[in-house]
């Protein structure tokens, strides 16, 4: 029985996302073009792959045991096709990235065009997501994570900046009103503008100075989720109405225009930039190959 490829890697594609629309966004396609490739499929195996709900799409019993040979088959069958792409003057194909915001934000701005110049027949697809996700699942080849949030098994290489700070800072105005915070528990009697992530986890604030560690769970009255919504806690922090706790770059603008002023600059922490991380149990493919190859040049490293 002969099955077509586009139609098995477009169920591979729903299984994996566990949904059309999100596996439409992992696969570049549509949803209904997904749906009608699976359908096709299940008409031709005479056997039904997916359990459609209108909350979510599961592998039935036969799907799942398709899956689970299917996907190692697939994943032979491209990196069988990437050979001949060693073969090319320049690296060419699409590079998806599962990125944090932050790095979207503040690390790859430096890095993206001329990294484009370098290989013009290289896509690359990028996804800012803050969620804590498996790049296989959802069809990118790679991600940009922080050390603490980096997948099990897989091979890390170091991109941007290798020291960054979390920084604190408010309006004049508002420090004018409320007073300038001189220690980090002060911060419990101020207004703070604060973040949850999508899993619904609310960081506490942390501060360190010489050796001392403080962290706190301030309150206030907007709460964002992290990455989406940041840029609102900014604006509203310039508008005077609290304190912001945000990655230093992404706050440096308003640092240095003077709409925001530095708060306790003496206790903002210090941690380990990001890195570029991708599963170390099959050869990359071409175009992430190049981009390893780039940041490490780029960077100096061999």
């Amino acid at each position: 029985m002969d099955a077509d490829l586009g139609d098995l890697n477009a169920f591979l594609a729903v299984a994996r996302a566990g949904g059309f629309r999100v596996g439409a966004r992992a696969s570049g396609g549509s949803a209904s073009g997904l749906s009608e490739a699976v359908r096709r499929l299940e008409t031709q195996l005479g056997v039904r792959l997916l359990h459609r709900t209108t909350r979510s799409v599961v592998p039935t019993e036969a799907g799942q045991r398709l899956i689970e040979r299917l996907a190692p088959a697939l994943t032979e069958v491209q990196a069988a096709l990437d050979v001949v792409n060693g073969f090319r003057d320049r690296p060419a194909g699409t590079l998806r990235l599962n990125v944090a915001v932050s790095a979207a934000r503040l690390v790859l701005p430096a890095i993206v065009p001329a990294f484009l110049s370098a290989y013009p027949d290289i896509q690359l697809e990028v996804f800012a997501d803050d969620s804590f996700v498996d790049v296989l699942a959802v069809g990118c080849d790679a991600g940009i994570r922080y050390e603490e949030r980096l997948e099990k098994d897989m091979i890390a290489v170091p991109i941007g900046p290798r020291v960054q700070r979390f920084a604190i800072a408010a309006s004049p105005d508002y420090l004018d009103r409320c007073g300038r915070p001189q220690h980090p528990s002060d911060l419990l009697n101020h207004v703070c503008l604060r973040g949850r992530f999508a899993s619904g986890a609310m960081p506490a604030w942390e501060f360190a100075r010489d050796g001392e560690v403080v962290r706190i769970t301030p309150s206030g009255p907007l709460i964002v989720q992290i990455g989406s919504a940041v840029d609102l806690i900014v604006d509203t922090a310039v508008a005077g109405t609290g304190l912001v706790y945000l990655f230093e770059e992404w706050l440096r603008p308003q640092l240095d225009n003077g709409t925001l002023e530095p708060v306790l600059e003496a206790w903002w922490p210090r941690f380990s930039g990001p890195f570029l991380y991708y599963p170390g149990r099959r050869l990359p493919p071409a175009p992430l190959r190049a981009f390893i190859d780039f940041i490490r040049a780029s960077a100096g490293v061999q």
